[in-house]
């Protein structure tokens, strides 16, 4: 497993990162296997764990830092989110950062995740939604310097909002964002325009999330798929999108060299930015973890096929299916 930095932290993160967001309680896992599916990839190389306190109410902390302290010897990097208090995902400018991110419920939930992990600090604590309208608000920089002073978190990053990557850029700029996690991947290339050139530009990681679209670009779903309700991708591939997903997903079978996988090219489309520190990925099976940290070994595509993949670029907007 190849390694690079995470921006300007000291902080050095595997390529391929493991998303622990399906063991909080999707459909099909199971804490067994999610267990060993983290503690094989740990075995391989890969040392990024994201986690949210919000992925099954703390139930993927649990698990991360279990994997944590057994492995106390090696150079694992934990991360995990906290929530809006408002409970509401995404963000929008007309809500007010003293009802998302005030002072005591970000330290309430931090309390929360540190009791989770069984650690007295965490590696890389995010927002989990953002609103660039509290930019230059002061009460979250105050905050994140509170945190960073007691030593309790080394490094703060936001998740983006869903296909908003331009909206995290005024944050990013008043310095005190060490990390920044965006959806990006063959379909989603919109942070290419704006974000990325400003993350280059200030040194900032990227921790590239959904690299297979919640699925889509792993190659195994039809337009028959269909999942329980009380799955959160029931609602995401709602008859509004599947359909029209799956129609680009032919498409980009095409283009699937020999001897490659579908989800092999979308990694290795994703690992070609430089910008990009570490694409985290569900690996909720072993043969997940296998599969997706093989592809860490610095090969990357073909000029031409980047080129080709570049013209599946799909530009959406937040819709409710979607949230």
């Amino acid at each position: 497993m190849k390694s690079r930095k995470l921006g300007r932290t000291n902080l050095d993160v595997s390529e391929i990162g493991h998303g622990l967001w399906g063991m909080g309680g999707w459909t099909g896992s199971d804490d067994g296997q999610s267990t060993q599916a983290l503690h094989l990839a740990a075995g391989l190389g890969c040392t990024f764990f994201d986690s949210a306190q919000a992925y099954g109410n703390g139930k993927s902390d649990r698990l991360l830092g279990d994997l944590l302290r057994s492995h106390a010897g090696k150079p694992l990097i934990g991360a995990s989110k906290v929530p809006p208090k408002n409970g509401k995902w995404p963000a929008e400018a007309s809500d007010r950062l003293e009802d998302v991110f005030p002072l005591d419920h970000v330290l309430r939930s931090t309390e929360a995740i540190l009791k989770n992990l069984g650690l007295d600090h965490i590696d890389v604590l995010q927002f989990h939604v953002w609103s660039d309208a509290w930019a230059h608000n002061e009460l979250w920089m105050r905050t994140v310097r509170r945190l960073k002073d007691e030593k309790i978190v080394r490094a703060f990053g936001l998740s983006l909002n869903r296909w908003e990557p331009d909206n995290g850029i005024l944050a990013l700029r008043t310095g005190m964002v060490d990390a920044v996690q965006v959806i990006y991947n063959i379909f989603d290339q919109a942070p290419e325009d704006k974000l990325f050139p400003v993350c280059k530009e200030m040194n900032i990681g990227v921790i590239a999330r959904v690299p297979l679209d919640e699925g889509s670009l792993g190659g195994k779903m039809t337009r028959d798929t269909k999942f329980p309700e009380n799955d959160w991708r029931s609602r995401y591939f709602s008859p509004e999108n599947l359909l029209a997903t799956m129609d680009r997903v032919d498409a980009l079978k095409e283009l699937v060299p020999a001897g490659m996988t579908l989800p092999e090219m979308t990694f290795r489309f994703i690992l070609s930015n430089p910008v990009v520190s570490t694409v985290i990925a569900g690996m909720r099976k072993p043969e997940h973890v296998r599969e997706n940290i093989s592809v860490s070994d610095g090969r990357g595509l073909e000029p031409e096929l980047l080129q080709a993949l570049r013209e599946h670029r799909w530009d959406r907007t937040t819709a409710e299916w979607s949230r």
